[in-house]
């Protein structure tokens, strides 16, 4: 029988160790009538994790996510310790941080109409003369699963998608962050975009608990610390009654209602009615006398625009979801959600619900194109992975099991977060034609923080005529560089 040969022996794959892929790029920008120069620094930094080496028997490290950050840091900067850094998110959940990068905070902005409207294509962007970056360096996180955030080989990103581990994962990166760039002596603060407000408030809480970083202010656009406030179901009259304003400042801009009224004249009213007169109808319900609720949906109607037969109908309650619809079903139009300045156009003008929001067709495409060429061609990260702006996958994963049979809320988080560091500040911006999450709702929350009498100085809010992203509207960027400004000095 024939010897066999020796068969060479098949090597087995190794798996690449994750390294940090960090672009560092020199820029200007006219800033604030000045000429700044400034440092960015870009990519993915590697994140690592204890856990247990049953092999070792002990506490190793290991490497498990690749966060993608874009940090803006001014040159020229003797004493880092009296530079502010603001650390910076979007929301979603499973938003990458682009609308506030280059919409708001960044140096650099997409160009949009005055009014913030989409211009014809193709897109461009310039210098934000409204950018903070004179104020306080500032870094952009993209959350996993979001921009180029992914797990190492061999993790599974759906571990990320959890309200406590979104909070814990950024919450590490902003530690290592500080730590790598020596700003723990530097004033810190967060700003946060919707469900990035959400983030913001846990972080207040688990930064100092868990690493002991202490903050000196939150910025909140377009805040939600509270769902309950926004959760339209039939055992849940507290949204029906919060977003009166918000549907009578819509209802004012398009001119369902008298415009020769001024706006805050119409709020005011409406804001009344909503905690007064329409909360009582409302707890009252089927107790309510036939005249009295005649009464309210009169009212209602001329309040919101919406006729008084269709309120009857729908038990004196306006969805918001009715309302983008029913308010403009005589134009064939529908508004929208995030801005409802904006109006779309449905196939059928019949429907219960419109099919898309008007401001996601307006953004969607400039900031997807004008951040894919600045990333490659200003700051040189080179990378074929997809940047995901908004994240579906991250989304329907999306997991609030902490907070199950109950509603999502970090208002209580905050409170704490406040009284344990009485020079925390918190500053919230507030869009008028905002009905995802409306000023009314905003103020309800903070109305119920609870919190101590001595503290209630170290919260203010501003009031801008435009959505959710109020910064797209460019009377309403200028005031919110101001007011933005001065909470920074006043918090530094």
């Amino acid at each position: 029988m024939p010897e066999e040969k020796n068969k060479p022996e098949e090597k087995k794959e190794e798996k690449t160790t994750p390294k940090d892929h960090i672009v560092v790029t020199k820029h200007t920008a006219r800033i604030g009538g000045k000429t700044l120069k400034y440092t960015v620094t870009t990519g993915t930094m590697v994140m690592k994790e204890e856990i247990n080496d049953k092999e070792k028997d002990a506490e190793v490290e290991k490497a498990r996510a690749q966060i993608f950050f874009t940090a803006y840091t001014l040159d020229g900067v003797k004493d880092k310790s009296k530079r502010p850094i603001t650390f910076s998110f979007n929301g979603g959940p499973g938003s990458a941080s682009v609308w506030l990068h280059m919409g708001m905070l960044g140096p650099r902005r997409v160009v949009l109409t005055n009014e913030g409207e989409m211009p014809k294509p193709p897109f461009k962007l310039t210098d934000n003369e409204y950018s903070i970056l004179d104020q306080t360096d500032i870094v952009f996180i993209d959350p996993m699963g979001t921009g180029f955030s992914r797990p190492v080989e061999g993790e599974k990103s759906k571990e990320w998608h959890t309200f406590h581990k979104d909070i814990a994962s950024v919450g590490d990166f902003i530690r290592l962050y500080s730590t790598r760039y020596n700003r723990w002596l530097s004033p810190k603060f967060l700003a946060g975009e919707s469900y990035g407000t959400t983030r913001a408030a846990g972080l207040s809480g688990y930064l100092a608990d868990r690493h002991g970083l202490i903050l000196n202010g939150l910025i909140l656009i377009s805040s939600v610390l509270d769902f309950t406030t926004l959760d339209f179901n039939h055992n849940n009259d507290l949204p029906y009654i919060l977003f009166i304003p918000g549907y009578t400042a819509t209802a004012w801009y398009h001119g369902k209602i008298d415009k020769k009224i001024p706006l805050k004249t119409w709020l005011k009213e409406a804001e009344e009615f909503a905690l007064g007169e329409y909360a009582a109808a409302l707890m009252k319900d089927a107790a309510l006398p036939k005249e009295e609720r005649r009464q309210v949906a009169e009212k209602l109607s001329r309040l919101t625009g919406i006729s008084v037969d269709f309120i009857e109908r729908g038990n004196l309650r306006i969805h918001t979801f009715h309302f983008f619809k029913e308010l403009l079903r005589d134009r064939n139009r529908t508004v929208g959600r995030l801005d409802s300045r904006f109006t779309g156009i449905d196939r059928l003008g019949v429907s219960e619900t419109f099919e898309y929001d008007p401001l996601f067709a307006q953004v969607n495409g400039p900031y997807t194109a004008a951040f894919n060429d600045y990333i490659r061609s200003e700051l040189n990260f080179e990378t074929d992975s997809l940047y995901e702006i908004l994240s579906e996958k991250v989304f329907t994963q999306w997991s609030y099991s902490y907070f199950e049979n109950q509603y999502v809320n970090v208002a209580e988080t905050l409170r704490a977060a406040m009284s344990f560091n009485k020079y925390l500040k918190v500053f919230v911006a507030n869009g008028y034609y905002d009905l995802g999450t409306p000023y009314f709702a905003t103020e309800y929350t903070f109305n119920h923080l609870a919190l101590d009498e001595s503290l209630q100085k170290n919260i203010s809010m501003g009031y801008y005529e435009a959505g959710h992203m109020m910064y797209i509207h460019i009377p309403s960027l200028k005031a919110l560089k101001k007011d933005i400004t001065k909470f920074i000095k006043d918090a530094s």
